[in-house]
């Protein structure tokens, strides 16, 4: 029995302004409170946020980490995406290979996704499960960069897989040869 090497793509990475946003409000947002309290003389406050402004910065911490889980790999005929806290499995013989095409999601706005049913979204970061704007139909996302997206519909219709590769055409060639 034959078994296929492992492939790995690269994803191309968030924009820096994606980061800069959760350590903005990881860090600044809780200072931003703690001062408006202190000035406002409402120093007894202090210890009722306490709470909040420790959780605060912990999950957005965690959502940071959650941005590097990034990756897109063919094994034994089966593509796996992780992105952030979610991951999609699915058969290269599900997809319909036929019609999947490298994108610009500024000029193909039915498949931008506009719904989140089960995912993370930030300004140049989307991950997990979405509804497209076009008669909503579903897809699982990983999008870093919209220019240049990997669109891979799925055989039944109604899901899809909208990913940012740094080399969207060389994932979509290995599909095809696989």
């Amino acid at each position: 029995m034959k078994t296929r090497a492992s492939q790995s793509f690269a994803v191309s990475p968030p924009p820096a302004h994606a980061w800069m946003l959760l350590v903005a409000l990881g860090g600044v947002l809780p200072l931003g409170i703690i001062g408006a309290l202190w000035f406002s003389g409402q120093q007894a406050q202090l210890s009722g946020v306490a709470t909040a402004l420790v959780i605060v910065p912990l999950v957005l911490a965690l959502l940071l980490l959650a941005m590097k889980r990034r990756s897109v790999e063919l094994r034994d005929g089966v593509l796996d995406v992780r992105a952030a806290l979610f991951r999609h499995r699915v058969a290269v013989s599900e997809l319909d290979l036929a019609n999947a095409r490298v994108v610009d999601l500024r000029e193909r706005t039915e498949l931008r996704p506009v719904l989140k049913t089960g995912g993370m979204s930030i300004i140049g970061f989307d991950a997990g499960n979405f509804r497209l704007r076009h008669k909503f139909g579903k897809a699982f996302c990983l999008l870093t960069d919209r220019h240049r997206v990997l669109w891979l519909p799925e055989r039944n219709g109604t899901s899809q897989l909208l990913l940012s590769l740094a080399q969207p055409q060389a994932m979509l060639d290995a599909l095809r040869a696989d």
